[in-house]
């Protein structure tokens, strides 16, 4: 039997909208955690699948159900935060899963750098199947990482652990937000504390077909207004040079994304934005001279 502590330590909040066939998965890899002081927040964001019936099969007093109209996931998070009673606060999106030492490990983790606002890691990339796809994770960093975030969101959302002191502080997600919530949250949060990044495998992530192609380019294109208003923002706390060097990386990366799709004529746009940023980055005329000859071979 697990004793339910009167203020759990972590408060974990999964978003669900018509996942009602995954989300055991998701509810059954929280249970399995070999760390047991935690809540775990399901906020069903207006689902009209089984998913109230999935969470009421469970008779865990550390699961808590809400419902509301469907507004998004940003929204169906901020209720979420709104409703948490833990130190921290962690997100497990309802079609994915953890493994089972993370939230123990995370807490090892904050106890020996006490000065972290968020702690995350890595993921295993699976199919619909649960196969694991041969695909790596990025390039992640350690510290006050705001520049470096800029040039692309290498947090990996459903492995954090944040401070929720700090997530209120910030105002949660941006809830007008579907294509680049986290991203947002994460750059306002990174202003306010480090993060500490450790090389393990602490989520499997799922990737359902055609994701990768169609998702990139729209979040690419949502990313490029939020960096560009968060940087107006908050100019004074930016270095210049840094911010300059960030959005080169920014539109190399994506011309590079538009240019495998087709998209050359916007690629070659996003490549010349990637040299006025940084003319002295030798990453950002290999980006253009790989877009400009993906141009002239299209046209070939």
């Amino acid at each position: 039997m697990i004793v339910v502590a009167a203020r759990p330590l972590i408060s974990i909040v999964t978003p669900a909208y018509n996942r009602a066939d995954y989300l055991p998965v998701a509810i059954d890899s929280v249970l399995a955690q070999t760390y047991a002081n935690f809540e775990h927040l399901i906020v069903d964001d207006g689902s009209t699948d089984n998913t109230s019936g999935v969470v009421s099969s469970y008779e865990d007093e550390r699961i808590r159900y809400f419902r509301q109209e469907n507004q998004g996931q940003s929204v169906a998070r901020n209720l979420g935060i709104e409703h948490s009673r833990g130190e921290f606060i962690c997100f497990l999106d309802s079609d994915d899963a953890w493994l089972p030492e993370k939230l123990r490990q995370q807490v090892e983790v904050f106890e020996r750098h006490p000065e972290a606002g968020v702690v995350y890691g890595d993921y295993i990339f699976v199919d619909a199947l649960d196969n694991q796809l041969p695909l790596s994770n990025m390039r992640r960093r350690s510290g006050w990482i705001t520049e470096q975030l800029l040039g692309d969101n290498f947090v990996s959302m459903n492995t954090t652990m944040a401070r929720a002191e700090l997530l209120h502080r910030v105002g949660g997600f941006d809830p007008t937000d579907r294509h680049a919530e986290d991203y947002g949250l994460w750059l306002h949060v990174s202003l306010h504390a480090p993060f500490v990044y450790v090389p393990e495998c602490w989520a499997y992530y799922r990737i359902m077909e055609n994701q990768i192609s169609s998702d990139k380019l729209t979040r690419l294109d949502a990313n490029e207004s939020l960096i560009h208003s968060f940087v107006h923002e908050h100019a004074d706390q930016l270095d210049a040079r840094q911010v300059r060097d960030a959005l080169s990386r920014f539109y190399g990366r994506k011309g590079r994304h538009e240019a495998s799709d087709g998209r050359r004529w916007v690629a070659l746009v996003s490549g010349m934005r990637a040299v006025r940023y940084g003319p002295e980055l030798t990453g950002a005329w290999r980006s253009f001279l790989r877009i400009l000859f993906d141009v002239v071979r299209g046209n070939g």
